[in-house]
């Protein structure tokens, strides 16, 4: 079968004036034009494709790669909007189309935008959408606290930056735990901090590693991120302040902040304790 808005390994089966006619194990076959094919070839090898509609409504292949596939998000700049919609950027001639009821707000040209490309089951074409939440879904989550995961940073809102989980899920990063710059459209790894009763997700920008920390570290460092990467305390406290504040005994304590200078989470000042910030 050949699946558009998907790389697929098709056969090379003849050549024409026009290009190459690629097919798969089921008898379908598709054009790929003579701008996309190949110094060398041999009929009967396989070569990987990218398959979709031209601007005829034909499908057609091409060996271009889009920045963006069916069933995936990405950051993509408009660079025309008319009548029928925002035009995207993703890489091959034709532009792909946002349909104006797919816009979450009015798209500007020249402006960038996290959207999600799926086929149109009427008009068979790739198309593309702002409304992100309806292609995302937390009812059956199989994830666990601190595992690892991978985001897109979609949207800035009061709380704090929301994300893609995984392609699938929603979470949230909450402001007073980043630490380093992000935008919209930054993808990049985390870890899952919370999952509530409600399936919704907090999100850990901190590295995995504070996963393996000892106890007293790991304690610690989750108070730092909650009260911005500081508290005012250090190795010269008195225990009675560290009791109370962190409910262990001043040596453990110590063990602590000291497992996590060595990890080079933190430093260590007159003032008390900053967590060390991503650039």
């Amino acid at each position: 079968m050949i699946e558009l808005g998907k790389l697929n390994s098709l056969e090379i089966l003849r050549t024409t004036s026009v290009g190459l006619f690629l097919g798969d194990n089921d008898g379908n076959d598709i054009l790929l034009p003579n701008k996309y094919v190949p110094e060398s070839y041999e009929i009967g090898s396989k070569i990987s494709v990218f398959c979709y509609l031209d601007y005829e409504e034909r499908p057609i292949a091409t060996t271009l790669e889009p920045y963006i596939m069916a069933n995936e998000f990405q950051l993509l700049e408009v660079v025309e909007v008319n009548e029928f919609g925002a035009f995207m950027q993703w890489g091959l001639e034709k532009h792909m189309l946002v349909p104006f009821r797919e816009q979450r707000v009015k798209m500007q040209e020249g402006q960038w935008y996290v959207v999600y490309c799926y086929l149109d089951e009427r008009s068979n074409r790739l198309v593309a959408s702002n409304k992100l939440d309806r292609f995302l879904s937390n009812d059956n989550i199989e994830l666990k606290v601190w595992d690892q995961i991978e985001i897109i940073v979609t949207r800035q809102t009061n709380l704090g930056w929301e994300v893609i989980v995984n392609n699938k899920h929603k979470g949230l990063v909450y402001s007073n735990e980043v630490f380093k710059k992000i935008a919209i459209g930054d993808t990049m790894p985390a870890c899952i901090k919370t999952i509530r009763k409600d399936n919704k997700l907090d999100i850990s920008l901190q590295p995995l590693g504070t996963r393996v920390l000892e106890p007293a570290a790991n304690k610690i460092f989750e108070m730092l991120i909650k009260e911005n990467g500081f508290l005012p305390f250090n190795d010269k406290s008195s225990p009675e302040e560290i009791t109370t504040t962190f409910q262990m005994s001043k040596k453990t304590f110590k063990k602590g902040i000291g497992s996590l200078y060595k990890e080079r989470k933190i430093e260590i000042k007159t003032d008390g304790i900053h967590v060390i910030k991503s650039n």
